[in-house]
């Protein structure tokens, strides 16, 4: 029999890494909240039409299409088995899978409001955190199955929402304690930019180039922009446009000079100040910094767009977004305009992890263990302990009767910081020894007191 395994880009997690995730989940939880934000949860795998042709050529490699087994129809069976087949044997074949894995939770959450737009009450913000898929090589931080915790706003224009997703993402990480730097710019001004090369046709191949320049260096997007048909001139416009560098005002005031009177592009630097302008007013705006060369690749993103760096980490983006004015359109439901964040947590574990961010008490779930000293004091332990519980203060009893050092090792090793010991003595008398393992502080305490003495 050969070892367990696990697929590749996939992971367990032992109790403490859960409490780590767990802490990350709650406070990003309760800043969704504070902001008016409702919970929504989607099925883990989505129709293969709802998902395919909504991520752009390179998005669509990455998602993980799941076999048809012939439950929907028992006839298809054969069908199915011999279509697995010819795969299996690198032949052609008829499709053979209708449903994939979800890729992210923005498609999934278009086509929610898509098919329930007239139940729901506009401007709908919703958040989501559940697990996502990916078929991509796994790396330092880059998983095939990771979360993502996402807050959205669907059916309103107003750059409002932008500020506030701003807002959202300075306030999380500031309860996280990691500084960050927001990556900001508009799809508006890489549409603008690809009219000055040339046309509006050349925008795809212009933000997929451009996406790959952290990855792969100028010289090659340049290749990649040759390629695509770019002349050298075009190609001369992008390099300026990539060199555009200094303070986010002088950024600006470059970019108004290369892009000239070019209307969207005139539109993207005007959303761009407005959001700017905001946040000075805020004091968040020293976290925002304007990127002409951040362009996600994504093709539904039509306005602002953002993208999360941790300062002083070995780590991509852990967090990403953007208006996306017509998703809904390619569901059938057009004029809903949206916009949405994302969190990337494996991503913000890792880097919390690196830079030794998380509270020490996270780790620790049980605040007392009762010793098991015998039948009769197990019984009046476990009393106690009902007791204690019933005043949500979480504890446990040693299951056997076992030597001192054992259940001491025990508690050691689960970061337990009290220990009640009822002996036989104690019994007759009706009280406990508690000890902090932290201090070392040891008290006796009758049994009527215990409650309140950890209340």
């Amino acid at each position: 029999m050969s070892k367990p395994s696990l697929p590749q880009g996939t992971r367990d997690f032992n109790a403490a890494t859960v409490q780590k995730r767990q802490y990350i989940f709650q406070t990003i939880r309760s800043v969704f909240e504070t902001f008016g934000f409702q919970p929504l949860e989607t099925p883990a795998m989505e129709n293969l039409d709802t998902l395919m042709g909504k991520y752009g050529e390179e998005g669509d490699k990455l998602i993980f299409k799941i076999l048809n087994n012939g439950l929907d129809n028992p006839t298809k069976t054969e069908q199915v088995q011999a279509g697995f087949e010819k795969i299996t044997q690198g032949k052609s074949s008829t499709a053979i899978t209708e449903r994939a894995l979800r890729y992210d939770l923005t498609i999934p959450f278009a086509r929610f409001v898509a098919m329930n737009h007239g139940a729901l009450t506009f401007p709908y913000k919703r958040y989501q955190i559940q697990p996502v898929w990916r078929a991509d090589r796994p790396q330092k931080g880059r998983y095939r199955e990771f979360y993502q915790c996402d807050a959205d706003i669907v059916g309103s224009e107003s750059l409002l929402n932008e500020v506030d997703l701003i807002a959202i993402y300075v306030t999380a990480f500031e309860k996280l304690q990691l500084p960050v730097e927001i990556k900001i710019n508009n799809r508006k001004i890489l549409l603008g930019l690809a009219q000055v090369c040339g046309g509006e046709d050349k925008m795809i191949d212009l933000t997929i180039a451009i996406d790959k320049l952290d990855k792969i260096g100028w010289e090659k997007v340049k290749e990649e922009l040759n390629n695509k048909g770019f002349s050298e001139q075009q190609q001369d416009i992008v390099a300026q446009y990539l060199n555009i560098s200094g303070t986010n005002i002088e950024k600006i005031n470059q970019l108004k000079t290369l892009l000239g009177d070019n209307e969207n592009g005139q539109k993207g630097i005007e959303e761009l100040n407005f959001v700017l302008d905001y946040h000075e007013a805020t004091g968040m705006a020293k976290h925002l910094v304007a990127d002409f060369t951040l362009a996600r690749g994504l093709n539904y993103y039509t306005g602002l767009i953002f993208e999360v760096k941790a300062l002083d980490a070995q780590m991509g983006s852990i967090g990403g977004g953007g208006r996306y004015n017509d998703l809904t359109s390619l569901f059938g439901v057009p004029n809903i305009p949206g916009v949405g964040i994302s969190f990337g947590v494996d991503r913000i574990y890792d880097v919390l992890e690196e830079k030794q961010l998380f509270p020490a008490t996270i780790e620790s779930t049980t605040q007392v263990l009762f010793f098991n000293l015998g039948e009769a004091e197990s019984k009046a332990a476990y009393l106690q302990m009902t007791a204690l519980r019933n005043k949500k203060i979480a504890c446990e009893i040693y299951p056997e009767k076992s030597k001192f050092d054992k259940q001491f090792k025990y508690a050691e090793k689960k970061n337990i910081q009290n220990i009640v010991i009822i002996g036989s003595e104690e019994l007759a008398q009706q009280q406990c020894t508690v000890k902090n393992l932290n201090t070392g502080n040891q008290s006796t305490i009758a049994f009527e007191a215990l409650a309140n003495f950890f209340s």
